[in-house]
């Protein structure tokens, strides 16, 4: 597909847009009658998402959001190629590697990191809707969560993407913290280079 089209004009699947609904009805269960701050990629297949989820349009106030799009890996790909370089990413290293004419995760956390701002920013406002909903991929939403949670890149690392329609929340704590309500799965144990925190 992604030698015909580009990956922000791919549409989701039937199956994508089952899943999509799926995760509509866990999400309207949980928001109630509550309104929702949405900040949504630009990318088709998640618009086509968040009209699945299909909310109630009078209490969610949606935004498209540039900075939650899904990984660069460069125009017009070709086949081939993509799994070279996903070779070398895996030997590289998922954070650090940047794909030839695309980003790197790196590059991704950066800008997941503005838009982090702008989101604490919003929080200041006194009509700002008690719920947030990021519909974004899987890369950049475990980088907002390697951003939140001070993560090290070795945690990172160790952590696989969810699947496709898959919810995280961020679960504010009578502490006054967030947690997530259930972690990534984790494909291996990080490996730091040294000593943090």
């Amino acid at each position: 597909m992604y030698e015909r089209e580009p990956d922000h004009a791919l549409a989701l699947t039937e199956r994508g847009r089952r899943q999509a609904e799926a995760t509509g009805e866990q999400l309207r269960g949980l928001f109630g009658g509550e309104r929702v701050s949405v900040y949504v990629s630009p990318y088709r297949r998640t618009h086509e998402t968040l009209r699945a989820f299909r909310l109630d349009p009078g209490l969610i106030r949606v935004r498209e959001e540039p900075r939650l799009r899904e990984q660069d890996w460069g125009n017009w790909q070709d086949r081939d190629e993509v799994r070279l370089q996903k070779t070398y990413r895996d030997a590289y290293g998922h954070f650090f590697y940047r794909f030839v004419q695309g980003e790197s995760g790196a590059d991704v956390y950066d800008r997941v990191g503005g838009f982090l701002e702008s989101l604490f920013r919003s929080f200041e406002d006194p009509d700002h809707p008690p719920n947030v909903l990021i519909v974004t991929h899987g890369l950049a939403m475990r980088l907002f969560c390697m951003r939140w949670f001070h993560w090290t890149v070795a945690e990172f690392e160790s952590l696989s993407n969810p699947g496709n329609g898959e919810v995280r929340m961020l679960v504010l704590g009578d502490d006054g913290k967030y947690t997530l309500d259930r972690p990534f799965d984790r494909w291996r144990d990080p490996e730091p280079y040294g000593i943090t925190g």
